[in-house]
């Protein structure tokens, strides 16, 4: 028996408590973790719902956006009679169903310079899963500012990029990948070009596998690491990353103090985010 833990928590993490990397002393870590999850759509999707099922015991989603029936190829914590719901309430409802001991906070708001660093600043670990760029250079950077560690997954068509940011800890930030956002254009929408469905599963169970890990402190991180997926080719490679001396924003001498260079963008571009190349 594990004192800390009711029966029907023994239960329902049997599995978890099995394996001698997790035990009773991880599952309980998880059930004193929070998480942030920006955005509710095709990776916040099955990242939820894996954190959930996994016993984290906080879990916060950002969207603005509602369900929409062109969502339902992909965003499986949606369901048809949910259409026109706000996505976060709609992800929340599924997350409880499959485990109520956990808590999820519903965030029905847009992510922008006023409210990026209070709620990154609120969890242990924040998880990127939004569809635009301008958004994902507002998290980096917040992410960076407040030292919370970042778990980034990004998809299109039918290949997916992932990779775990800390440079609190050392280890490159986004910016040090991607120094800024391409331009308007440049990278097609998932609207434009589109996305296999299952690539976004693969990708959010991926991130929430990363985020778990940072959280028990097991296995190898992807700090330091871009893993790259091509779906068609069957295929997975992992790119190194360094942190960039020059980086604006973790480097040596860095330029970004604040968010404020980001209170000037209103609406995101449209992107699914994944940048080419």
């Amino acid at each position: 028996m594990i004192p800390e833990f009711s029966e029907t928590e023994i239960q329902r993490y049997a599995r978890h408590i099995l394996l001698p990397e997790i035990g009773g002393t991880g599952q309980a870590a998880l059930r004193a973790a929070s998480v942030l999850i920006i955005g509710a759509g095709g990776l916040g999707s099955p990242l939820g719902l894996y954190l959930a099922a996994a016993g984290v015991g906080r879990i916060g989603l950002v969207d603005d956006d509602v369900v929409d029936l062109s969502n339902l190829q992909r965003q499986i914590a949606h369901a048809t009679d949910r259409i026109g719901q706000p996505k976060v309430e709609s992800a929340a409802e599924a997350m409880r169903a499959v485990n109520p001991l956990v808590r999820v906070d519903a965030h029905a708001t847009r992510l922008d310079a006023g409210n990026a660093r209070a709620l990154v600043g609120s969890y242990d670990l924040v998880c990127d899963g939004s569809d635009n760029f301008r958004t994902r250079y507002l998290l980096a950077d917040a992410c960076a500012l407040e030292r919370r560690t970042l778990v980034s997954a990004a998809v299109l068509r039918f290949e997916g990029q992932l990779s775990t940011f800390r440079p609190h800890r050392g280890g490159p930030c986004y910016r040090c990948l991607y120094p800024a956002p391409p331009r308007d254009g440049a990278v097609p929408s998932c609207a434009e070009a589109g996305v296999f469905g299952a690539v976004t599963g693969v990708m959010g169970t991926l991130q929430a596998t990363e985020a778990l890990k940072e959280i028990l402190d097991i296995g190898d991180s992807l700090a330091g690491r871009l893993m790259v997926w091509d779906a068609l080719a069957a295929r997975f490679h992992t790119i190194r990353l360094s942190p960039d001396p020059d980086c604006p924003l973790c480097g040596t001498h860095p330029t970004i103090h604040d968010l404020s260079a980001h209170a000037a963008s209103h609406a995101p571009s449209g992107a699914c985010a994944i940048h080419a190349g």
